[in-house]
């Protein structure tokens, strides 16, 4: 389930069967075909695996030397297996830039406007607790300042999908009407739409529906025929009920919230992706979320309207009444559509896409220009002394952050 814990800073989505004890955790091994080095790359994937608890986790880099891949720790605890270039998984939240992209080329084709009103296309839909759908705007669900409640953070929602509770609900299908339906029953993040920024799921489960109102098509269609196929995706796409992953994969792990060290780690590779749908179901590569990101990065899917909006980017985070701002989302970083900018601590600056799932966090970050990047995944989500975000960020900091030195690539 969606969610917005304060070490995930709303990145969330979810994912059980008991893992076997791990069995080996291979150093960092690296393959090369034209691009060297990256050592402190390779440094940090092994700590993650030596020092965090991680099963397995992969670093993909490419730059003008050529495409650099390197993993350390295992696909799966039970047979060892190594991580492999070509597995898919489950991305999470970097769902949200295929359906942000969609709805822009819609807009591009005068199909629809990101001024327009959710009620101009789902009349009745939005209302309750504060919430008018005549005055949120498409432009808000994508860049998540509608107010609209996340509707992960339901607390009666929540409490089914994390903990032992989530055994029982790993297979459990919801429609996008029930998905708003949850967000509605609870009060809006902030009074005014556009006046501050709370990350919100189900501002992207209206927009997918969006989708498939102006288009009379699937989400899942709509991505395939815009984004997949143009940009020879072949790892890539949105599940619709099936519970598995198709094609190669590694075992995807939790500890369902448990923040203790010796927190049980449960194998979640098999879950229902209805759950987060447009906002967070899809499954993707390494290969095919560097394509994605670059393609996003450069401005190849989108006229330069639509590019300029993508990378219109707001401050996470919010006023409060005495003045003051407060955080909402990652420190450090600013959101477009579906696309987001991350500050990190050496000064540099990278830009692209990434989520988390109940197994996993998956992110595809690089220079502005695209001219240097770096994908990266591992099939773990843990949130105590060894949160994955921040393993995560030291994968993106060994490659932009030169060792001493504030310079970086923004």
């Amino acid at each position: 389930m969606t969610t917005s814990l304060p070490s995930t800073a709303g990145l969330l989505i979810t994912a059980v069967a008991l893992a076997a004890p791990a069995t080996t955790t291979p150093a960092a091994s690296a393959s090369v075909t034209d691009a060297p080095g990256h050592v402190q790359v390779r440094k940090a994937l092994d700590q993650a695996v030596a020092d965090g608890g991680v099963p397995g986790m992969v670093a993909e880099v490419r730059d003008r030397r050529g495409r650099w891949f390197g993993s350390a720790g295992v696909a799966d605890t039970r047979t060892g297996r190594e991580r492999r270039p070509h597995e898919r998984f489950r991305i999470g939240s970097a769902t949200k830039p295929f359906t942000a992209t969609v709805v822009l080329q819609l807009a591009a084709e005068g199909r629809l406007s990101l001024d327009d009103t959710v009620d101009r296309w789902l009349p009745g839909l939005v209302e309750g607790n504060g919430n008018d759908g005549g005055t949120i705007t498409v432009r808000h669900l994508l860049n998540h300042t509608s107010g609209i409640f996340n509707y992960g953070n339901d607390e009666k929602e929540f409490a089914k999908f994390s903990g032992p509770a989530w055994l029982e609900h790993r297979y459990d299908t919801y429609t996008p009407g029930q998905l708003v339906r949850i967000g509605l029953r609870n009060p809006r993040s902030f009074e005014v739409p556009g006046d501050g920024f709370v990350y919100s799921n189900t501002g992207y489960i209206l927009a997918g529906m969006i989708v498939e109102k102006v288009t009379g098509r699937t989400l899942a269609d709509e991505i395939s025929r815009r984004i997949v196929r143009p940009l020879g995706l072949t790892g890539t796409y949105l599940p619709a009920e099936e519970t598995g992953i198709r094609g190669p994969h590694p075992r995807h792990y939790s500890t369902l919230f448990a923040t203790g060290t010796d927190a049980e780690v449960h194998d979640v590779t098999d879950q229902s992706a209805t759950v987060g749908w447009a906002a967070g179901g899809m499954v993707s590569t390494v290969g095919d979320l560097h394509r994605f990101t670059g393609a996003l990065l450069r401005g190849t899917l989108l006229p330069p309207a639509q590019q300029r909006e993508m990378f219109t980017m707001v401050r996470t985070g919010i006023t409060m009444p005495d003045g003051t701002w407060k955080d909402t989302w990652i420190p450090g970083s600013t959101y477009g559509t579906g696309v987001f900018s991350w500050e990190l601590s050496c000064g540099a600056r990278v830009w692209g896409v990434g989520g988390a799932i109940t197994g996993g966090f998956s992110f595809a970050m690089g220079t502005r220009d695209a001219e240097r990047m770096v994908a990266t995944t591992m099939n773990i989500d843990t949130y105590g002394r060894y949160n994955s975000l921040d393993m995560v960020k030291a994968v993106f900091q060994a490659e932009f952050c030169p060792s001493g030195s504030r310079a970086g690539s923004r």
